[in-house]
């Protein structure tokens, strides 16, 4: 079978190569649509429901909004785990699917459950997440305004352009699930009631929250004939500035004076109740957002779609506002692709040099180095069939040696048929048809042990494909490229390698040996010489080869093992955190004030960028004594500070606790840290959870082992999570009381609400 191929490929030269032709204009179109990224995506399937109530404590949000949400989705198939996070104000529960789960389906049938549940009157409707993965805040800046133009622009202003002009405009971005506002005050108008006045007119708060409701609204009456046509009614009765506010009658007094909200409120603009904000370290607070990509995009093609888009909103924006970026993939991509490029290109140009070196023939080196390229661009056309994007893992993998095997072979086996065979004694130049025969012939004699050679290299990669989980989406695409690109290795080797070899090897018969030849010959001679002294002391040498594979063995037990590699990112994000029950004004200037020390001692650093508290959509429920710190960094070309990023690391940790003793801070690089988040649903590298009933138990035993971790040599950077000691007011209702002022719950919950 195979011989009969390589017939058909010597004969039918010009087939061959209109089949190359093809390969060759199809793998580069190929490679146009291959998805690059920096590493694989290793996020599970999940969903995350997010709930809002911010009038309800942590332990209100658990009862009624997270516990039922759990309880709704706790059967339905394909369902691995689930976790949540319950925050005052907030609920994240996190559904984690199995691999093989359609993340479609899987938000179908979440949407379903959720239909089902009956959540607090005063909590928002539960809401699933974009439907994104770790890898998928691809673009984060800050609108920020130009030089001059500082005080023009208001916290409220910003905040208003983002949500209204930028976040619009860039959800209709191909590749976008959804725009994340960070930062900012959201504006609203806010009617501040005096109780004074109030309590003067005998009214109370909910009659307030009535004649507000009641006033602000819009409806139709269907349609009246006159004549020939028709008039559609429709009343216009929602508020559109503070004046129409004011002039909403609460109630009549028993002479018919009408009491408006003027008369008992002052209505101003205001802002919302914050629980985030957003600093860089030359202005301070300002607004930002988080472009976040939908699962399975092109991420490369993605990012060049927000730039362009980004680049006409600029144009319409208010003048003295700019779009900066401070987080952008591109740059990770480019570091990851770039030692991708290079160790490539330096793996190609060794290959081609050892193999006309060690070929002895130009020509004969150059078509084996050809299957180098050609073997990628049929591994890029299996990866976009199957689904494998080009990152560091799948094309870090490839190995040129191995790619090439199988066609040094057959070269080599034609070079020394021709140059050695009896019949070619004597002879200068040999003809095209008996060019062809010798071809055929070699050829068909090694292919079969190039094909053995080949099926014992995909054999080793075969446990590798088996892997699932986490190690499979790491390791699978590195086995799946490596086994691609001997595919076409093997193909070529049946197909383009004998056609162009028949063609393009010189048909001049040399018998005089060359540089290669003679450069075997003294290695051979080395090698005999070599080989008779080692069988000499056969003993010694057995002896010594157990030793030092028993010396190795006892390295290799004490030398540290992790998962994979740390990726040089480009850029750290620091977890930060102050002390339980810190506000959120507290919080900003504190990270705001390490921030500017930090660029002003650190010459590396280009900008920081503070995260504090949750985004508009928190799928990373940070509370606010807490933040991410993005600090991004010049080339590595460029620092003098330190020579590495654990170095640098360790400086600006001690840094930080001399401008700031007591503040928590833990150093990653920002697609580490989501990911470690998304997996665990904590940003550290290595997390223990304790899981109890009793919170303050759970909360000692929390201590004490944070105590012991610390004892661990080589562990840094140690964090317990706090689940209890938030500061809180309680108001408990006297019952008897109540009863006789005739008083409800909910009047005075209300109440409450209203005034804070």
């Amino acid at each position: 079978m195979l011989n009969k191929i390589i017939q058909f490929s010597v004969k039918n030269k010009l087939v061959i190569g209109v089949f190359t032709l093809l390969w060759i204009i199809y793998g580069v179109f190929e490679v146009t649509r291959l998805p690059i990224d920096a590493v694989p995506d290793i996020t599970n399937n999940q969903v995350q429901i997010i709930t809002t109530a911010p009038s309800l404590g942590a332990e209100d949000v658990e009862r009624l909004i997270t516990f039922p949400i759990e309880q709704a989705i706790s059967n339905i198939p394909q369902l691995k785990e689930s976790r949540s996070i319950s925050r005052f104000g907030l609920s994240l529960v996190t559904i984690v699917f199995a691999d093989d789960t359609d993340v479609y389906w899987a938000r179908q049938q979440v949407a379903e459950r959720l239909q089902k549940v009956e959540i607090a009157e005063n909590a928002s409707i539960p809401e699933m997440a974009p439907a994104t993965t770790g890898l998928g805040e691809i673009y984060q800046y800050v609108l920020k305004p130009q030089p001059g133009y500082e005080t023009k622009y208001s916290l409220e202003d910003l905040r208003t352009i983002q949500d209204w002009t930028i976040r619009r405009q860039l959800l209709g971005t191909p590749g976008i699930a959804d725009v994340a506002t960070f930062g900012g005050k959201l504006k609203q108008y806010e009617i501040a009631v005096n109780p004074s006045r109030l309590k003067a007119q005998n009214l109370t708060i909910k009659e307030v929250f009535t004649a507000l409701s009641s006033n602000n609204e819009n409806t139709g009456g269907a349609y009246i004939e006159k004549g020939p046509t028709v008039l559609y009614i429709r009343s216009v009765g929602l508020t559109r500035n503070i004046k129409d506010i004011q002039n909403i009658i609460v109630k009549n007094t028993q002479a018919g004076t009408p009491i408006l909200i003027k008369d008992i409120a002052e209505v101003k603009m205001s802002s919302a109740i914050r629980y985030g904000a957003l600093t860089t370290d030359d202005i301070g607070e300002s607004v930002g957002g988080i472009v976040m990509m939908l699962k399975g995009e092109n991420a490369n093609n993605v990012i060049v779609n927000v730039k362009k888009r980004v680049a006409e909103i600029e144009k319409i924006l208010p003048k003295g506002l700019k779009i900066e970026p401070f987080l952008d993939r591109t740059k990770m991509v480019d570091n990851a692709i770039g030692t991708v490029q290079k160790n490539l290109i330096e793996g190609a140009l060794i290959v081609v040099l050892v193999l006309v070196l060690f070929l002895g023939n130009l020509r004969a080196g150059f078509i084996v180095a050809s299957v180098i390229p050609l073997a990628m661009l049929f591994a890029i056309i299996m990866m976009n069939t199957f689904g494998v994007s080009g990152n560091l893992m799948s094309l870090g993998a490839l190995d040129f040696g191995l790619i090439v095997d199988g066609a040094v072979i057959i070269v080599e086996a034609i070079l020394h048929h021709i140059h050695s065979a009896k019949k070619y004694k004597g002879v200068d130049t040999i003809s095209q048809e008996e060019m062809d025969k010798e071809v055929t012939g070699s050829a068909g004699r090694m292919m079969n042990a190039a094909v053995f050679g080949q099926i014992i290299i995909l054999i080793v990669y075969l446990p590798i494909l088996s892997l699932e989980g986490i190690e499979g989406k790491m390791f699978k695409p590195m086995a799946q490229t490596v086994a691609f690109a001997i595919l076409g290795a093997f193909i070529l080797s049946l197909t383009y390698v004998p056609m162009v070899s028949a063609l393009f090897i010189s048909k001049k018969v040399s018998h005089k040996p060359n540089l290669s030849d003679r450069i075997m010959a003294k290695l051979e001679g080395y090698y005999e010489r070599g080989l008779s002294k080692a069988l000499q002391v056969r003993k010694s040498i057995v002896i010594g080869a157990f030793v030092l594979f028993g010396i190795a063995l006892v390295i290799f037990s004490r030398m540290g093992g992790e998962f994979i590699p740390q990726l040089e990112e480009g850029d750290f994000a620091v977890e930060t955190r102050l002390l339980l029950g810190t506000n959120l004004s507290t919080t900003t200037e504190t990270i705001q004030k390490i921030s500017t020390a930090l660029k002003n001692k650190y010459p590396e650093v280009e900008k920081v960028v503070s995260r504090i508290g949750s985004a508009e959509i928190p799928t990373d429920p940070m509370p606010i004594e807490g933040g991410d710190m993005i600090i991004v960094l010049k080339d590595k070309s460029e620092w003098t500070s330190a020579s590495s990023f654990p170095e640098l690391a360790d400086k600006m940790t001690a840094t930080v606790k001399e401008i700031a003793p007591g503040v928590t801070t833990g150093f990653q690089f920002p697609v580490q840290m989501r990911f470690n988040e998304l997996m665990t649903g904590a940003k550290q590298d290595l997390v223990c959870k304790i899981y109890g009933e009793d919170l303050d138990k759970l909360a000692k035993y929390a201590e004490q082992l944070g105590a012991i971790s610390q004892t661990v040599k080589g562990a840094t950077d140690l964090y317990v999570e706090k689940v209890t000691g938030m500061p809180q007011i309680v108001i408990d209702y006297d019952w008897a009381e109540m009863a006789k002022y005739g008083i409800y719950v909910s009047d005075i919950n209300q109440t409450v609400n209203a005034a804070f």
